[in-house]
């Protein structure tokens, strides 16, 4: 009579696998959305802080073009350009930054190199940059316009995107 009562009180080999294999299955799937909602946190997080970044360049684009006016002189264009962009935002032009940037990525006269300076001055303080991140801004005088770009980039599908217009087009 013992002996029944023993084999009833314990786990069987097969529950005890079955368990098992649920758990696996559980922690697989946590694991596969865990994943997908941190890619989907750092893409929101770079756009977030490439917009924040587009809109106080905006600003600065809007005052050089007013101090532009209607000069037609490129010398005196660019002097304003430099006392906007590089004195008053506290930018650097990126060819004399010396940092080295994805070959996706042409550097010209237009572009500058944020630098942790002018976040600060901008009340974007809360941005961090990683190591060899930078954030670029290539700035258009001719339509008011500013493009960024993040020298670390976002990796979709095999493909890494460095611009916000890039960026803004992924999908998760």
């Amino acid at each position: 009579m013992k002996n029944k009562q023993r084999s009833n009180t314990g786990i069987t080999l097969v529950s005890l696998t079955i368990t098992i294999i649920v758990l696996i299955i559980i922690a697989s799937i946590s694991i596969y959305s865990g994943r997908g909602i941190i890619k989907e946190a750092k893409l929101e997080e770079l756009r977030t802080n490439m917009l924040l970044i587009q809109a106080k360049a905006k600003e600065y684009v809007e005052q050089a073009n007013f101090k532009i006016g209607q000069t037609q002189d490129e010398s005196t264009k660019a002097t304003i350009r430099e006392e906007v962009y590089v004195t008053g935002a506290g930018l650097t032009k990126a060819q004399d930054a010396g940092i080295t940037v994805p070959s996706a990525i042409t550097l010209t006269e237009n572009f500058y190199v944020v630098t942790s300076t002018a976040l600060q001055n901008w009340g974007l303080g809360d941005i961090q940059l990683e190591e060899d991140e930078y954030y670029l801004i290539e700035f258009n005088d001719t339509d008011a316009t500013v493009e960024i770009y993040n020298t670390l980039g976002f990796t979709d599908n095999e493909t890494i995107k460095y611009s916000l217009t890039e960026i803004d087009a992924i999908e998760l």
